[in-house]
Protein backbone atom coordinates (compact mmCIF):
# COMPACT_ATOMS: atom_id res chain seq x y z
CA UNK A 1 0.00 0.00 0.00
CA UNK A 2 1.01 3.75 -0.53
CA UNK A 3 1.71 6.37 2.20
CA UNK A 4 -0.44 8.84 2.76
CA UNK A 5 0.89 12.42 3.10
CA UNK A 6 -0.63 13.82 6.41
CA UNK A 7 -0.31 17.74 7.53
CA UNK A 8 3.44 17.81 8.33
CA UNK A 9 3.79 13.83 8.84
CA UNK A 10 3.64 11.16 6.65
CA UNK A 11 1.18 7.13 7.09
CA UNK A 12 2.84 4.58 6.10
CA UNK A 13 1.85 1.01 5.83
CA UNK A 14 3.45 -2.39 6.68
CA UNK A 15 6.87 -3.30 5.68
CA UNK A 16 7.82 -0.31 4.04
CA UNK A 17 6.84 1.98 7.20
CA UNK A 18 9.43 0.09 9.00
CA UNK A 19 12.36 1.16 6.47
CA UNK A 20 10.75 4.78 6.74
CA UNK A 21 11.03 4.84 10.57
CA UNK A 22 14.29 3.54 10.67
CA UNK A 23 15.85 6.09 8.47
CA UNK A 24 14.27 8.57 10.32
CA UNK A 25 15.84 7.73 13.01
CA UNK A 26 19.20 7.48 11.74
CA UNK A 27 18.26 11.01 9.97
CA UNK A 28 17.19 12.65 13.20
CA UNK A 29 20.30 10.88 15.34
CA UNK A 30 17.93 10.65 18.44
CA UNK A 31 19.54 9.96 21.70
CA UNK A 32 17.40 7.59 23.22
CA UNK A 33 14.17 5.72 22.08
CA UNK A 34 11.87 5.65 24.54
CA UNK A 35 8.86 2.95 23.59
CA UNK A 36 5.95 3.53 25.24
CA UNK A 37 3.64 -0.19 25.66
CA UNK A 38 0.94 -1.49 27.90
CA UNK A 39 0.97 -5.36 29.50
CA UNK A 40 -0.95 -6.21 26.60
CA UNK A 41 1.12 -5.05 23.67
CA UNK A 42 4.79 -5.34 25.42
CA UNK A 43 3.60 -9.27 25.61
CA UNK A 44 1.69 -9.50 21.94
CA UNK A 45 3.24 -6.67 19.59
CA UNK A 46 6.87 -5.89 20.87
CA UNK A 47 8.59 -8.94 20.03
CA UNK A 48 7.06 -8.22 16.47
CA UNK A 49 8.14 -4.54 16.43
CA UNK A 50 11.72 -4.76 17.69
CA UNK A 51 13.00 -6.58 15.38
CA UNK A 52 12.17 -4.60 12.34
CA UNK A 53 13.56 -1.96 14.04
CA UNK A 54 16.84 -1.29 12.05
CA UNK A 55 18.93 1.24 14.66
CA UNK A 56 22.00 0.74 17.07
CA UNK A 57 20.53 3.65 19.02
CA UNK A 58 19.52 3.00 23.46
CA UNK A 59 15.85 1.97 23.48
CA UNK A 60 14.01 1.73 26.67
CA UNK A 61 10.49 0.22 27.31
CA UNK A 62 8.00 1.91 29.50
CA UNK A 63 4.87 0.34 30.51
CA UNK A 64 1.70 2.00 31.52
CA UNK A 65 -1.16 -0.22 32.54
CA UNK A 66 -4.02 -1.10 30.22
CA UNK A 67 -7.34 0.39 30.04
CA UNK A 68 -9.21 3.71 29.40
CA UNK A 69 -9.33 4.00 33.26
CA UNK A 70 -5.60 4.90 33.38
CA UNK A 71 -5.46 7.53 30.50
CA UNK A 72 -5.05 10.48 32.53
CA UNK A 73 -2.77 13.14 34.50
CA UNK A 74 -1.67 10.22 36.87
CA UNK A 75 -0.35 7.85 34.26
CA UNK A 76 1.66 11.26 32.52
CA UNK A 77 3.55 11.57 35.82
CA UNK A 78 4.47 8.34 35.52
CA UNK A 79 5.90 8.71 32.28
CA UNK A 80 7.39 11.42 32.60
CA UNK A 81 9.02 10.49 35.53
CA UNK A 82 10.22 7.46 33.81
CA UNK A 83 11.68 9.58 30.74
CA UNK A 84 13.15 11.61 33.18
CA UNK A 85 14.98 8.57 35.32
CA UNK A 86 16.11 7.00 32.18
CA UNK A 87 17.78 9.98 30.96
CA UNK A 88 15.53 11.80 28.49
CA UNK A 89 16.57 14.43 26.97
CA UNK A 90 15.02 17.03 23.95
CA UNK A 91 16.95 14.34 21.03
CA UNK A 92 14.81 11.67 22.37
CA UNK A 93 12.07 10.29 20.45
CA UNK A 94 8.91 8.21 21.97
CA UNK A 95 7.46 5.78 20.19
CA UNK A 96 3.82 4.63 21.25
CA UNK A 97 2.92 0.79 20.26
CA UNK A 98 -0.70 0.59 21.14
CA UNK A 99 -4.11 1.45 20.83
CA UNK A 100 -6.02 5.07 21.39
CA UNK A 101 -5.18 5.14 24.76
CA UNK A 102 -1.54 4.61 24.63
CA UNK A 103 -1.42 6.64 21.09
CA UNK A 104 -3.85 9.76 22.79
CA UNK A 105 -1.99 9.74 26.01
CA UNK A 106 1.75 8.94 24.70
CA UNK A 107 1.20 11.94 22.12
CA UNK A 108 0.51 14.27 24.91
CA UNK A 109 3.54 13.07 27.25
CA UNK A 110 5.86 13.60 23.97
CA UNK A 111 4.48 17.30 22.94
CA UNK A 112 5.12 18.70 27.11
CA UNK A 113 8.09 16.44 27.85
CA UNK A 114 11.20 19.49 27.58
CA UNK A 115 8.65 21.75 25.75
CA UNK A 116 8.02 18.48 22.95
CA UNK A 117 9.91 15.93 22.07
CA UNK A 118 9.41 13.86 18.31
CA UNK A 119 7.08 10.94 18.80
CA UNK A 120 5.80 7.89 16.46
CA UNK A 121 2.19 6.38 16.41
CA UNK A 122 2.30 3.12 15.94
CA UNK A 123 -1.32 1.65 16.21
CA UNK A 124 -2.04 -1.87 17.38
CA UNK A 125 -6.02 -1.71 17.34
CA UNK A 126 -8.75 -1.12 14.49
CA UNK A 127 -9.68 1.89 16.34
CA UNK A 128 -6.50 3.68 16.51
CA UNK A 129 -5.42 2.98 13.02
CA UNK A 130 -8.35 4.41 11.26
CA UNK A 131 -8.88 7.46 14.03
CA UNK A 132 -6.77 7.86 17.57
CA UNK A 133 -3.30 7.51 15.40
CA UNK A 134 -3.97 10.36 12.97
CA UNK A 135 -5.18 13.83 12.76
CA UNK A 136 -3.21 15.56 15.10
CA UNK A 137 -5.35 15.07 18.22
CA UNK A 138 -3.22 14.05 21.89
CA UNK A 139 -4.61 14.28 25.58
CA UNK A 140 -5.97 11.88 28.34
CA UNK A 141 -9.31 11.85 30.64
CA UNK A 142 -10.44 14.18 33.33
CA UNK A 143 -12.11 11.80 36.03
CA UNK A 144 -14.68 10.34 33.69
CA UNK A 145 -14.45 13.09 31.51
CA UNK A 146 -13.45 12.24 28.00
CA UNK A 147 -10.47 13.65 26.55
CA UNK A 148 -10.95 16.99 28.64
CA UNK A 149 -6.75 17.74 29.00
CA UNK A 150 -5.24 17.83 25.74
CA UNK A 151 -3.87 19.45 22.90
CA UNK A 152 -2.94 19.43 19.02
CA UNK A 153 0.19 17.85 17.95
CA UNK A 154 1.20 16.15 15.16
CA UNK A 155 3.75 13.19 14.65
CA UNK A 156 7.00 12.67 12.75
CA UNK A 157 5.05 9.81 11.53
CA UNK A 158 2.30 6.98 11.53
CA UNK A 159 3.27 3.22 10.79
CA UNK A 160 0.34 1.22 10.49
CA UNK A 161 0.54 -2.64 10.20
CA UNK A 162 -2.42 -4.38 10.12
CA UNK A 163 -0.84 -7.58 10.85
CA UNK A 164 -1.02 -6.73 14.66
CA UNK A 165 -4.62 -7.04 14.46
CA UNK A 166 -4.23 -10.82 15.25
CA UNK A 167 -3.35 -10.06 18.55
CA UNK A 168 -6.25 -7.94 19.62
CA UNK A 169 -10.23 -9.17 20.26
CA UNK A 170 -13.32 -9.47 18.43
CA UNK A 171 -14.68 -7.58 20.84
CA UNK A 172 -11.91 -4.40 20.15
CA UNK A 173 -12.34 -5.30 15.96
CA UNK A 174 -15.64 -3.90 16.54
CA UNK A 175 -14.54 -1.09 18.33
CA UNK A 176 -12.96 0.38 15.63
CA UNK A 177 -15.24 -0.50 13.06
CA UNK A 178 -17.77 1.92 14.51
CA UNK A 179 -15.32 4.72 13.58
CA UNK A 180 -15.18 3.38 9.75
CA UNK A 181 -18.95 3.46 10.14
CA UNK A 182 -19.36 7.03 11.04
CA UNK A 183 -16.97 7.34 8.17
CA UNK A 184 -19.14 5.84 5.66
CA UNK A 185 -22.73 7.65 7.14
CA UNK A 186 -20.78 11.05 7.11
CA UNK A 187 -18.37 11.08 3.61
CA UNK A 188 -18.72 8.34 1.77
CA UNK A 189 -21.05 6.20 2.03
CA UNK A 190 -19.84 3.37 -0.24
CA UNK A 191 -17.85 2.62 3.26
CA UNK A 192 -21.26 2.24 5.15
CA UNK A 193 -22.63 -0.45 2.56
CA UNK A 194 -19.57 -2.28 1.97
CA UNK A 195 -20.02 -3.22 6.33
CA UNK A 196 -23.80 -3.63 6.10
CA UNK A 197 -23.27 -6.10 2.64
CA UNK A 198 -20.67 -7.30 4.55
CA UNK A 199 -19.45 -9.25 1.47
CA UNK A 200 -15.30 -9.83 0.34
CA UNK A 201 -14.98 -7.29 3.20
CA UNK A 202 -11.23 -6.57 2.57
CA UNK A 203 -10.10 -4.96 6.41
CA UNK A 204 -6.85 -3.15 4.79
CA UNK A 205 -8.75 -1.20 1.95
CA UNK A 206 -11.48 -0.09 5.14
CA UNK A 207 -8.33 1.17 6.92
CA UNK A 208 -6.96 2.75 3.79
CA UNK A 209 -9.91 4.42 3.02
CA UNK A 210 -10.87 5.74 6.76
CA UNK A 211 -7.55 7.06 6.82
CA UNK A 212 -7.57 8.93 3.71
CA UNK A 213 -11.14 10.45 4.54
CA UNK A 214 -9.57 11.32 7.96
CA UNK A 215 -6.66 13.41 6.33
CA UNK A 216 -8.75 14.99 3.46
CA UNK A 217 -10.77 16.68 6.84
CA UNK A 218 -8.28 17.27 8.55
CA UNK A 219 -5.86 19.31 6.28
CA UNK A 220 -8.84 21.44 5.44
CA UNK A 221 -9.38 21.93 9.17
CA UNK A 222 -6.36 21.16 11.10
CA UNK A 223 -8.21 22.51 14.70
CA UNK A 224 -11.19 21.84 14.37
CA UNK A 225 -13.17 24.83 13.74
CA UNK A 226 -15.45 23.62 11.00
CA UNK A 227 -15.52 20.58 8.55
CA UNK A 228 -13.45 18.63 11.00
CA UNK A 229 -16.99 18.30 13.56
CA UNK A 230 -18.27 15.85 11.42
CA UNK A 231 -15.64 13.31 12.46
CA UNK A 232 -17.60 14.20 16.04
CA UNK A 233 -20.81 12.82 14.47
CA UNK A 234 -22.12 9.35 17.07
CA UNK A 235 -19.30 11.29 19.59
CA UNK A 236 -21.02 14.24 21.36
CA UNK A 237 -23.73 11.62 23.03
CA UNK A 238 -21.64 8.48 22.68
CA UNK A 239 -18.96 10.33 24.88
CA UNK A 240 -21.16 10.80 27.62
CA UNK A 241 -22.86 7.09 27.25
CA UNK A 242 -19.36 6.04 27.43
CA UNK A 243 -18.23 8.18 30.39
CA UNK A 244 -21.13 7.15 32.55
CA UNK A 245 -20.66 3.35 32.22
CA UNK A 246 -16.69 3.96 32.84
CA UNK A 247 -18.03 5.68 36.31
CA UNK A 248 -20.44 3.16 37.11
CA UNK A 249 -19.53 0.25 39.69
CA UNK A 250 -22.42 -1.61 38.83
CA UNK A 251 -21.99 -1.52 34.90
CA UNK A 252 -19.53 -3.28 32.74
CA UNK A 253 -17.55 -0.94 30.70
CA UNK A 254 -18.85 -0.03 27.10
CA UNK A 255 -15.79 0.00 24.61
CA UNK A 256 -15.33 3.46 22.68
CA UNK A 257 -16.43 1.88 19.46
CA UNK A 258 -20.13 0.81 21.75
CA UNK A 259 -20.43 3.89 22.80
CA UNK A 260 -20.10 5.79 19.51
CA UNK A 261 -22.35 3.42 17.91
CA UNK A 262 -25.36 4.02 20.21
CA UNK A 263 -24.76 7.68 19.78
CA UNK A 264 -24.88 7.09 16.20
CA UNK A 265 -28.46 5.51 16.48
CA UNK A 266 -29.63 8.40 18.38
CA UNK A 267 -27.83 11.22 16.52
CA UNK A 268 -29.91 9.69 13.52
CA UNK A 269 -32.72 9.71 15.55
CA UNK A 270 -32.09 13.35 16.17
CA UNK A 271 -31.55 14.50 12.46
CA UNK A 272 -35.01 13.19 11.42
CA UNK A 273 -36.72 14.38 13.65
CA UNK A 274 -35.15 18.06 13.40
CA UNK A 275 -33.49 18.08 9.77
CA UNK A 276 -35.90 15.45 7.91
CA UNK A 277 -33.67 12.81 7.71
CA UNK A 278 -35.21 9.55 6.29
CA UNK A 279 -36.75 7.64 8.44
CA UNK A 280 -35.75 4.35 6.36
CA UNK A 281 -32.61 5.45 7.17
CA UNK A 282 -32.75 5.47 10.39
CA UNK A 283 -33.60 2.18 10.79
CA UNK A 284 -31.10 0.64 8.00
CA UNK A 285 -28.29 2.48 10.78
CA UNK A 286 -30.25 0.71 13.99
CA UNK A 287 -29.99 -2.11 11.91
CA UNK A 288 -26.33 -2.46 10.65
CA UNK A 289 -25.47 -1.16 14.53
CA UNK A 290 -27.32 -4.02 15.99
CA UNK A 291 -26.42 -6.78 13.68
CA UNK A 292 -22.86 -5.96 14.92
CA UNK A 293 -22.92 -4.89 18.57
CA UNK A 294 -24.61 -6.09 21.67
CA UNK A 295 -27.83 -4.23 22.74
CA UNK A 296 -27.04 -2.24 25.37
CA UNK A 297 -29.75 -1.20 27.53
CA UNK A 298 -29.94 2.62 29.12
CA UNK A 299 -31.92 2.68 31.71
CA UNK A 300 -34.52 5.55 31.86
CA UNK A 301 -32.86 5.86 35.79
CA UNK A 302 -29.34 6.58 33.92
CA UNK A 303 -30.67 9.26 31.30
CA UNK A 304 -30.07 12.00 34.37
CA UNK A 305 -26.69 11.15 35.03
CA UNK A 306 -25.95 11.01 30.98
CA UNK A 307 -27.31 13.93 30.30
CA UNK A 308 -25.58 15.39 33.12
CA UNK A 309 -21.95 14.24 31.42
CA UNK A 310 -23.35 15.40 28.11
CA UNK A 311 -22.68 19.43 29.39
CA UNK A 312 -19.50 18.53 30.16
CA UNK A 313 -18.63 17.92 26.78
CA UNK A 314 -15.15 19.85 25.48
CA UNK A 315 -17.27 21.07 22.33
CA UNK A 316 -19.82 22.83 24.01
CA UNK A 317 -19.73 26.98 23.69
CA UNK A 318 -22.08 28.95 26.37
CA UNK A 319 -22.95 25.91 27.83
CA UNK A 320 -24.57 24.89 25.35
CA UNK A 321 -24.23 21.31 23.83
CA UNK A 322 -23.57 21.04 20.08
CA UNK A 323 -24.20 17.96 17.80
CA UNK A 324 -23.32 17.09 14.35
CA UNK A 325 -26.41 16.21 12.27
CA UNK A 326 -27.64 14.58 8.93
CA UNK A 327 -30.19 15.83 6.70
CA UNK A 328 -28.96 12.69 4.60
CA UNK A 329 -25.73 9.86 4.29
CA UNK A 330 -23.08 12.41 3.58
CA UNK A 331 -24.98 15.74 3.89
CA UNK A 332 -24.36 17.13 7.19
CA UNK A 333 -25.07 19.93 9.52
CA UNK A 334 -22.76 21.98 12.23
CA UNK A 335 -23.32 23.32 15.68
CA UNK A 336 -27.02 21.65 15.80
CA UNK A 337 -28.90 22.71 19.33
CA UNK A 338 -31.17 19.81 20.38
CA UNK A 339 -33.85 20.04 23.05
CA UNK A 340 -33.43 17.77 26.14
CA UNK A 341 -36.60 16.35 25.35
CA UNK A 342 -35.70 14.72 22.03
CA UNK A 343 -31.79 13.64 23.16
CA UNK A 344 -33.76 11.49 25.75
CA UNK A 345 -36.52 10.38 22.99
CA UNK A 346 -33.64 9.35 21.07
CA UNK A 347 -32.20 7.20 23.63
CA UNK A 348 -36.06 5.74 24.42
CA UNK A 349 -35.56 4.94 20.54
CA UNK A 350 -32.55 2.92 20.71
CA UNK A 351 -33.43 0.98 23.54
CA UNK A 352 -37.20 0.21 21.47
Amino acid sequence: MNSIKAISYPVHFQDKGYNSLSNLIAENNYSTLFILVDENTFKCCYPKFIPNLQTDKKIEVIEIESGEINKNLETCIGVWNAITELGGDRKSLLITLGGGVITDLGGFVASCFKRGIDFVNIPTTLLSMVDASVGGKTGVDLGVLKNQIGLFANPEMVLVDTDYLTTVSEREIKSGTAEIIKYGITYDITLFNQIKNNKNLKIEDLIFRSIEIKNEVVLKDPKEQNIRKILNFGHTLGHAIESFYLASEDKESLTHGEAIAIGMVCECFMSAKLLGFPTEKVKEVKDVVLSIYSKTALLTDDFTGIMELLKHDKKNINGQVNFVLLKDFEDYKLDCKVPEKLIIESMEFYNA
